[in-house]
């Protein structure tokens, strides 16, 4: 297809990569024109110093930007560019709202919009095998599967649009709470004398097991936090929850305890640190 990708960060650059691949015609734009350029030197596409120049013609435009305005401003820039019976896929994680707000005004245009939050962090992209949860109609959900599975080990639509935004919460919410335990058993450990590896050996072979113990437990024992998903952006997607919750009326009482706590953590100044520094406020 004729794809245009939009957001060239440590998540589009390789996604939009594996776009071009697959043999699909790709066009890209970034804010920072540098960055388009050298994408098209590494991967051969064309890059576009305008988003209207980058959608004019597209079938499948993808969003992967940082939060819900900058999603309003790519897509009031695309959408006079932007051919009809056009789909944006949109990987930025957003709120719902956001996400129903684009679509009802793309389909104005006989457009359709799919919010399509993405997991699996910058490793995920750069190997093909992130999880996407999709939310929209399901024709336009079937017309950009071929192409978002591209750089996907698992696709699932979750609804209608918005959908796909309210499971990333859930993803999120998840997450905060086993990295959370992850690090006070780290901790305990550490005040109890027990050697750290041995204890990774014995209780990640048992119900504690998870990935996130597996893969951070060693880099948090050496106060290494330079792996992944920054807390910046972890308490951005949290406060989306949390907000969602305070509309729904779910108790998230552990996940809003654990957003302050990567307060604190930015307040030591990690906020480029990636999420399992939680560890770092413990042993401060």
């Amino acid at each position: 297809m004729k794809t245009a990708f939009i957001g060239l960060g440590v998540m589009g650059f390789p996604m939009a990569g594996h776009l071009k691949a697959a043999g699909h015609e790709v066009a890209v734009y970034n804010r920072s024109p540098e960055k388009a350029r050298r994408w098209a030197e590494k991967h051969g596409g064309q890059a576009f110093e305008t988003i209207a120049e980058a959608v004019a013609g597209a079938d499948v435009v993808l969003l992967c930007v940082g939060n819900d305005n900058d999603v309003r401003d790519v897509v009031a820039q695309a959408l006079p560019a932007l051919a009809e019976g056009a789909v944006i896929v949109d990987h930025t994680t957003t709120s719902a709202t956001v996400a129903r707000e684009m679509a009802e005004l793309v389909a104005k245009g006989g457009r359709s919009f799919v919010d399509a939050p993405v997991s699996g962090g910058q490793a995920g992209a750069e190997n093909g095998q992130l999880t996407i949860m999709a939310g929209g109609d399901q024709a336009a959900y079937d017309r950009v599967l071929p192409v978002i599975e591209v750089y996907a080990k698992a696709v699932r639509r979750m609804g209608e649009v918005g959908a796909g935004q309210l499971t990333k919460m859930c993803n999120q919410i998840a997450i905060a709470g086993v990295v959370q335990g992850v690090a006070e058993a780290l901790h305990f450990a550490k005040r109890a004398g027990l050697p750290t590896d041995d204890v990774l050996a014995a209780i990640s072979k048992g119900s504690a097991q998870s990935w996130q113990m597996e893969n951070r437990w060693p880099t948090m024992a050496r106060g290494e936090f330079e792996f992944g998903f920054a807390v910046d952006w972890m308490r951005k997607d949290l406060g989306i929850a949390l907000e969602e919750a305070s509309r729904n009326g779910a108790k998230l009482e552990s996940t809003a305890l654990i957003d302050q706590f990567y307060a604190e953590v930015q307040a030591m100044g990690g906020n480029r640190w990636d999420t399992s520094s939680l560890v770092a406020r413990l042993e401060k």
